[in-house]
């Protein structure tokens, strides 16, 4: 059961917003003899996440989870974990908030999105590179985007990839350069006049060329040219709106100590043992997210083989393959994590529902050493965010924030 004096008299988990004892006071029900606590964990204000979070990944938590777990379990220094890095909100987060910052992910995108905001360069610093790059008229393409882009602007991006790949193979490659190429790669294709494509899907879903004539023809739409070099700057600014002038103090701290793993989640030997004080990660959910499909023209611009990353991406399609997978990770979150350290392990509902993942979770945990302290469950009202993943919230994919909590004892 959950000790909750435990919990209160050592970073206790509460709600922000009510007394510390108010855990007593939530609805209750129980997995397997572990209490479930269902509320609103954080309040409205808490949910405007800082604006440098504003990068599209698939089937990402939102900035104020991690926030909510990295607020009440650790402090200033302490080492954060995410093993299913993803874009690196909890990395970004915890160097926001001033943490050691360790991430992994089997998806070389992770880092590519994750590191350049936390080395954050000025704006001015990206105007500058980006008014030095000379693109040729013409550049040779191994396949063919025409019905995502115009022309000149694929020449243009066809000039950044290049650009970006020497400067990457000759050692070259600095800040400002990663953080261009985390930018351009996230600002490739999506539903908004600030992308360098046509109107498609939003830019956590690259359709396929043949599904994107068929959009085209729907719409009656040709591809019109998109300023690569403006639109990056645009959301450079964007990015970097709501960072002061400490944020980006401590993104730049962080950034000197991370650690940005590329591989399983089961294997991690850089990562020293009983290190890390809180892990706070959200991993694969059976075959909802098909990673190679939504991420193929990412992959593309950055010179990656989405099917080799795909291959490797925990894509279970039973509950018993996903236990098998996830099992030997917590047996490895178990020898990194510090005694007294914490593992928030968040899932969702999926199949409809009709499958809990923290009823899987729970034990599998459990079996590697852990306590399990408790279920969270976030009360939360709903966007149409999951909509326009052609997910309807109640019918498929993840409707709710569920949270199974992890304590490793002290000796």
């Amino acid at each position: 059961m959950l000790n909750v004096q435990h919990l209160q008299k050592s970073r206790t988990l509460r709600t922000s917003s009510q007394p510390r004892n108010d855990l007593k006071k939530t609805r209750e029900k129980a997995v397997n003899e572990i209490p479930v606590f269902e509320q609103e964990l954080w309040t409205s204000k808490q949910r405007q996440a800082n604006s440098i979070h504003e990068v599209s990944y698939r089937a990402c938590f939102k900035p104020q989870l991690p926030a909510y777990f990295i607020g009440q379990l650790t402090h200033e220094g302490d080492a954060v974990y995410d093993p299913f890095s993803g874009r690196g909100t909890t990395a970004v987060e915890a160097a926001l908030r001033g943490r050691r910052v360790i991430a992994n992910d089997i998806n070389p995108l992770s880092e590519i999105l994750t590191r350049p905001r936390l080395e954050v360069p000025t704006v001015s610093e990206i105007d500058k590179r980006l008014r030095e790059l000379h693109f040729s008229a013409t550049v040779a393409t191994d396949i063919d985007l025409s019905m995502f882009f115009h022309q000149n602007t694929l020449n243009e991006i066809l000039g950044l990839r290049r650009y970006l790949a020497q400067r990457h193979r000759a050692g070259h490659e600095d800040h400002v350069d990663r953080w261009i190429r985390m930018v351009a790669t996230n600002r490739l294709t999506g539903h908004s006049p600030g992308f360098f494509s046509v109107y498609t899907l939003p830019p956590n879903q690259a359709v396929s060329p043949e599904n994107q004539i068929k959009i085209n023809q729907k719409l009656d739409q040709t591809p019109s040219y998109k300023d690569v070099r403006a639109l990056i700057l645009r959301k450079s600014m964007q990015l970097q709106g709501g960072i002061a002038a400490a944020d980006r103090w401590r993104l730049r701290t962080a950034a000197e100590s991370a650690h940005f793993l590329t591989g399983g989640a089961a294997a991690t030997k850089e990562i020293e043992s009983n290190s890390v004080q809180l892990t706070v990660t959200s991993p694969p959910f059976l075959d909802v997210v098909q990673y190679a499909k939504d991420n193929w023209l990412r992959c593309w611009f950055n010179n990656l083989d989405a099917e080799a990353i795909a291959a490797g991406i925990t894509m279970s399609r039973t509950v018993e393959e996903w236990d098998g997978r996830m099992a030997p990770v917590f047996s490895e979150l178990y020898r990194i994590t510090k005694p007294g350290g914490w593992v928030a392990f968040e899932v969702g509902e999926v199949r409809k529902g009709k499958i809990r993942l923290e009823e899987r979770v729970a034990p599998l945990g459990t079996e590697a050493g852990f306590v399990c302290e408790a279920i969270l469950i976030n009360a939360q009202r709903f966007t149409k965010t999951a909509n326009i993943w052609g997910v309807g919230n109640n019918e498929a994919g993840t409707n709710s924030n569920r949270i199974v909590i992890f304590r490793k004892a002290a000796p």
